[in-house]
């Protein structure tokens, strides 16, 4: 067991199926009581000496295929989270970062983005890591794109400029260790596009709860599940 701060993911899915079981009107309000518990989790990551990201997929680049009105709602619901806890995200050492695209998205939901990025950048305490508008696929063709126009000399492909290390430096966050635990809840067992790059070695768990009924528990559970794999790297 390592003693460096872990990186947990979670694929928060089943929110809608929560609120049609609990006969909610609409089933965007699922994603209300999933924002609210997500605030729960991230305290305890934050406060758990273990942990030091917490990376969650809010929002993927299918997701634009679902109906327009439960897609505005959920963007309003994070821009309203990052409003509210930007300052105590500050006051609790804790870094945000976003991941995915930017140009589609509202552009008063980018402002926010913008802003609590720039408030939080000098903390070190935590990290919090935000996945908006992201595929994994398109984080690196987005990389493969950068690469080419810092080195147009190379050609079209470009391919001999290309290493490994100089993609994951256009990666969106290379500053981030990669994801040790993948938390998938749902019951769905996919990687469905997810930080291809970050997840190469991650260790996977699928949880049969929809993502409003996680809790704590479930995190303290997979981290005890990560503990006792054994991670070979290929060994």
């Amino acid at each position: 067991m390592s003693d460096a701060p872990l990186h947990l993911a979670i694929i928060p899915d089943g929110n809608r199926r929560w609120a049609r079981e609990h006969k909610l009107e609409a089933v965007w309000k699922g994603h209300e009581v999933a924002i609210e518990n997500f605030r729960s989790l991230t305290d305890w990551c934050r406060k758990n000496p273990r942990m030091g990201v917490l990376t969650v997929w809010c929002f993927s680049t299918e997701n634009w295929k679902r109906d327009p009105k439960e897609v505005l709602m959920l963007m309003t619901m994070l821009e309203n989270f990052l409003r509210k806890e930007k300052s105590s995200l500050k006051q609790n050492n804790t870094r945000f970062v976003h991941s995915g695209r930017r140009d589609r998205i509202p552009a008063s939901l980018k402002r926010m983005i913008e802003e609590v990025e720039e408030e939080t950048k000098n903390e070190t305490g935590f990290t919090l890591h935000l996945a908006v508008d992201y595929g994994g696929k398109d984080e690196v063709m987005r990389a493969i794109k950068n690469l080419q126009k810092q080195h147009p000399s190379a050609g079209a492909a470009g391919i001999g400029t290309i290493t490994e290390e100089s993609l994951r430096k256009n990666l969106d966050h290379p500053e981030l260790p990669d994801i040790d635990i993948i938390l998938r809840s749902s019951g769905e067992q996919r990687t469905s596009n997810f930080f291809l790059w970050q997840s190469t070695y991650s260790e996977w768990i699928f949880s049969p709860k929809y993502f409003p009924d996680i809790g704590t528990g479930d995190l303290a559970e997979a981290i005890e599940e990560f503990d006792r794999r054994k991670r070979r790297f290929g060994e």
